[in-house]
């Protein structure tokens, strides 16, 4: 099909013949077409010929439609369905018989088909023009304001300018640089940039692997577990199956836990991968475009002008999966066979999941729907313009409270390097919201009790008065114990069970649990604080 087509098209306008004739020498051609090269070509007295061979034609060449010819091409046209769905453009210099144009001249602002282009080739006064190929819309390639020929490129504004706007325009004394340099320019920042990204999918791919890999030992690890620790408690199932249970439940519990937030990673490293590859297409078309006036155009549209500030991969933490809760299950349980009423009741026995009360949370933190998560909301806080990471307003109490009896609950911080969780007592208005209620600014005051965590550090905070931490291992879930009847506060390595700090409390008001997950600054402390919950069978 596309041979039969190309048969039946101009050599010249290279469109679908109209009017043709053929010469001696067999080659068919548009009449307009053929008149127009013939009348390009000099003078009067000089020798006509055939643009295809080359071959010398008589001067008084009578020219006839090829009637046979031209009902080939209405048939094939009529017959063949219709593909074109931009507007043809047809030349400005054609008059009888318009023709498809297939260059413009930005000097004359005319489209010219390919005999009339070939005239801007011929013509010595005709040469210095710029010719580029056919679009309809010819001003979009030059200065609006000056009507001049987008010739350079201003590096401080990134906008293709004409020679006017440099010298007396709105762009004088700005740096400008010709569209072939500023293209190469460009063009090898973009490379740069490719190679950039081709090194972050790898170190993406990389950290999948020990994702990957982490997942397996997280699974691995709770099974080995979970087989031990179920064959030392058959010795002693009689008086332990509940406690057994206990232990199970938690097991899974961290094995799900893990399992979810190494998933989570991947999904995210993934998507920058995605991210990655799309940026690389992009970049890729971008470079195997050859007019440097719309490459420039397009990088600017993009906005891939500037090389790009990409935030570095986070290396896997692998003790972030480090089996420690698991370790101190069995270790509990051999502990237990030594001495079992040392151990008895568990601090897990009283482990509970209070679900946090959206009412109370401040308008710029997010509650998940089951209510055991809390973030700060979708958007970055500048880190030269914004508040610092910690403030005490920003908070959500849990919709449970506490006034007698035991209370244990954990919060999974995980990487999180800015946070703050504790408790507070008073009455909570809720209508207000926690950012015109005293009680919910914890550490602040005389009713509040908690541990904050900042960059690494861990100060411990009551009554404007904090106290600096001493943690051996980073904590990733913080436990929580209200003994009310002793009137005391602990706060655990949930996973080790180390005490970090106890304060006294002695209140008669209802204790409720607060979080506090801090200021997002610049996208590093995102993460959610989660209250760890153990499925019940």
């Amino acid at each position: 099909m596309g041979t039969v087509e190309e048969s039946l098209k101009c050599p010249v306008c290279q469109d679908f013949f109209t009017d043709p004739v053929t010469l001696p020498c067999r080659h068919d051609f548009c009449l307009a077409c053929i008149q127009a090269v013939w009348e390009t070509d000099g003078s009067d007295g000089v020798p006509i010929f055939c643009p295809e061979c080359q071959i010398f034609l008589p001067s008084d060449l009578a020219l006839e439609i090829n009637t046979g010819l031209q009902n080939k091409v209405k048939d094939f046209t009529a017959n063949r369905p219709s593909t074109k769905s931009s507007v043809t453009i047809h030349c400005d210099h054609c008059i009888e018989t318009p023709s498809v144009a297939v260059r413009t001249c930005l000097t004359c602002d005319a489209s010219l088909c390919q005999a009339h282009a070939l005239l801007h080739q011929r013509r010595s006064a005709l040469r210095e023009h710029t010719v580029v190929e056919v679009t309809g819309d010819p001003l979009s390639l030059k200065c609006r304001e000056h009507r001049d020929e987008l010739k350079l490129f201003c590096m401080e504004e990134r906008v293709p300018v004409c020679c006017l706007c440099v010298l007396v325009g709105t762009h004088k004394n700005h740096k400008a640089l010709q569209l072939n340099e500023a293209s190469k320019d460009f063009k090898r920042m973009l490379e740069t940039t490719m190679s950039q990204l081709l090194k972050r999918r790898g170190e993406a791919e990389h950290a999948i692997q020990d994702l990957e890999s982490l997942y397996t030992q997280t699974v691995k690890s709770a099974a080995d577990f979970r087989e031990r620790v179920s064959d030392k408690y058959s010795r002693i199932r009689v008086v332990l199956d509940g406690d057994e249970r206990l232990m199970m439940q938690i097991i899974d519990a961290e094995e799900t836990d893990m399992t979810e937030w190494l998933e989570t990673r991947r999904g995210n490293m993934e998507a920058h991968i995605q991210e990655i590859d799309s940026l690389r297409a992009s970049s890729k078309l971008l470079l195997q475009e050859t007019n440097d006036l719309r490459f420039l155009q397009q990088i600017t549209a993009q906005n891939l002008c500037d090389p790009l500030d990409l935030a570095p991969i986070q290396e896997v933490e692998r003790d972030l999966c480090d089996p420690e809760k698991l370790r101190t299950v069995e270790r509990l349980v051999d502990d237990l066979t030594v001495a079992l009423s040392h151990h008895f009741p568990r601090m897990w026995s009283y482990l509970s999941s209070p679900a946090l009360d959206s009412e109370t949370a401040h308008p710029k933190l997010e509650i998940s729907q089951d209510r055991k998560e809390v973030h700060w909301r979708k958007q970055r806080v500048s880190e030269a313009l914004g508040p610092q990471p910690y403030d005490s307003q920003y908070s959500v109490l849990a919709q449970e409270s506490f006034t007698t009896g035991r209370h244990y609950w954990e919060v999974i911080v995980q990487e999180k390097p800015y946070w703050l969780i504790g408790v507070t007592t008073g009455t909570v208005n809720k209508k207000d919201g926690p950012s015109q209620t005293s009680s919910s600014r914890l550490g602040v005051n005389n009713t509040s009790w908690c541990i904050y965590h900042g960059d690494g550090q861990y100060l411990a905070c009551h009554d404007t008065q904090e106290k600096q931490l001493s943690v051996g291992k980073r904590v990733r879930k913080l436990g929580i114990l209200a003994n009310l009847q002793k009137g005391e506060l602990s706060f655990y390595n949930a996973d080790s069970m180390a005490l970090l700090h106890s304060f006294c409390v002695q209140c008669s008001e209802p204790l409720y649990p607060l979080l506090n997950p801090c200021i997002d600054v610049n996208g590093l402390n995102g993460q959610p604080l989660a209250l760890f919950w153990v499925k019940e069978p």
